[in-house]
C-alpha cells in the first residue's frame, strides 16, 4: 500500500507573507520559460484566486467519473510583466500608476490581494496558501494519455518531463488549476513535492520556511505526526473543495474569523464575522464543527485547562511540525 505524505496548512496563522511562494520560485521556477509559473502561491479569500476563477473551471470527478474542465491561459494565471517603473517614478503627482510597459490591461496573481469581502465595520479575509494536493485519486494521472503522471510510493504525484507529450489534458483534468506549461519544452509542471529533498530527510521548502509555523508536514498515517492528529484524531483539518473528488492530501484548518462588530462597535461574542455558508462552500459539511472545536478547546486553554489540540497548533518546537523531515536544507 503506498503510504501518504500530507500537509496541513493553518489558516488562523497565514499572515500572507508570501514567504513559502518565493521559496518555491527560488528553488523550482525561476526560468525565464516559467516566470509566471507559482507552484505555490497565497490568495486572499474571498477573492477570484490563481488563476483567476479556478473555482469554476471545471474539472476532477462528477458522479465518480474524470471530468475535464476548461484550460486556463497564461493570462488567467497572470503572466509576469516588465513595468514602466521609470514613467511611474518622473510622474508628477496624480500622474499614472505603476504599469506594464506593453500596455496590456493590469491583472495579475493576487490582484485582489486583501480587498476583502464583509460590510463596513466588518469586513473580513483570510489567507489560503495553494499548491498540488497531492491527491490520492488525482484526476491529472487519469486523464494524461502518455502515463507521464503518476503517484510516488509517498504518495507524491510527480510528472515524467521524459513522457509528457504536452497535450496538457492533465491541467483540464485538474480542479485546483495547479498544473502549468513550459512553452519551450512544450511540457506541463506542477509541485513536485520538493521530494529530493524529502527523501533526504528535508521537509519541502514551503513548509521549512514559512515563519509563522503555518505548515505541518508528515506520514497521514503516523500516529505521531502532528498531521495524523490534526486530520484523523481532531479532525479539525479539512481538504479543500472535497465535492471535486479527487481526495486532496493538503488539509486547512479553518479560520475562525474575528467577531462581527454591533452599529456601536461593541463585538458579539456569539457570532463571527466570516460567512459559515462561504466556509462550508469551501472546506465542506464539517467546517462548522470543526470551528467549534477549536473555539471551544481555545477557551480552555484561555481558562488555564490543557488541550492538546492547541499544542499542536501553536507548536513551540518547529521540529515537531516536520514530522522527523527535520535535517537542515544545506
Amino acid at each position: 500500500m503506498t503510504e501518504q505524505l500530507a500537509q496541513v496548512i493553518d489558516l488562523n496563522k497565514c499572515i500572507g507573507c508570501q514567504t513559502c511562494t518565493v521559496a518555491c520560485k527560488r528553488l523550482w521556477t525561476d526560468a525565464q520559460q516559467t516566470a509566471h509559473h507559482w507552484w505555490n502561491i497565497v490568495n486572499t479569500m474571498p477573492g477570484r484566486g490563481t488563476p483567476r476563477g479556478w473555482e469554476e473551471m471545471g474539472g476532477g470527478y462528477v458522479d465518480g467519473e474524470l471530468s475535464l474542465g476548461a484550460l486556463p491561459t497564461a493570462e488567467q494565471f497572470g503572466e509576469a510583466w516588465d513595468f514602466d517603473f521609470e514613467g511611474a517614478r518622473a510622474a508628477a503627482s496624480g500622474g499614472p500608476h505603476l504599469a506594464p510597459l506593453d500596455g496590456r490591461p493590469a491583472w495579475g496573481p493576487n490582484w485582489d490581494e486583501d480587498q476583502g469581502g464583509g460590510v463596513y465595520p466588518n469586513a473580513w479575509y483570510f489567507y489560503l496558501p495553494r499548491l498540488c494536493n497531492h491527491c490520492s485519486k488525482p484526476a491529472c494521472v487519469e486523464a494524461c494519455p502518455a502515463k507521464a503522471i503518476g503517484e510516488q510510493p509517498d504518495g507524491l504525484v510527480v510528472i515524467d518531463e521524459d513522457k509528457c507529450i504536452g497535450n496538457q489534458l492533465c491541467a483540464m483534468a485538474c480542479p485546483y488549476k495547479r498544473i502549468y506549461f513550459a512553452e519551450a519544452p512544450r511540457q506541463s509542471r506542477k509541485c513536485i513535492g520538493c521530494f529530493p529533498r524529502v527523501e533526504r530527510g528535508v521537509a519541502p521548502a514551503c513548509v521549512r520556511q514559512c515563519p509563522g509555523r503555518v505548515r505541518h508536514f508528515g506520514w497521514l498515517d503516523d500516529p505521531d505526526s502532528q498531521v495524523h492528529r490534526l486530520v484523523k484524531v481532531w479532525k479539525v483539518a479539512l481538504p479543500l473543495h472535497p465535492e471535486f473528488g479527487t481526495d486532496p492530501q493538503v488539509f486547512y484548518v479553518p479560520p475562525m474569523g474575528p467577531e462581527r462588530l454591533d452599529a456601536g462597535g461593541v463585538p458579539d461574542p456569539d457570532s463571527d464575522r466570516i460567512n459559515p455558508g462561504y466556509l462550508r462552500s469551501l472546506f465542506g459539511d464539517g467546517v462548522e464543527e470543526a470551528l467549534e472545536l477549536l473555539r471551544s478547546e481555545r477557551r480552555r486553554r484561555m481558562q488555564g485547562e490543557e488541550s492538546e489540540l492547541m499544542d499542536l497548533l501553536i507548536s513551540r518546537r518547529w521540529s515537531d511540525m516536520l514530522g522527523g523531515f527535520d535535517r537542515a536544507p544545506v
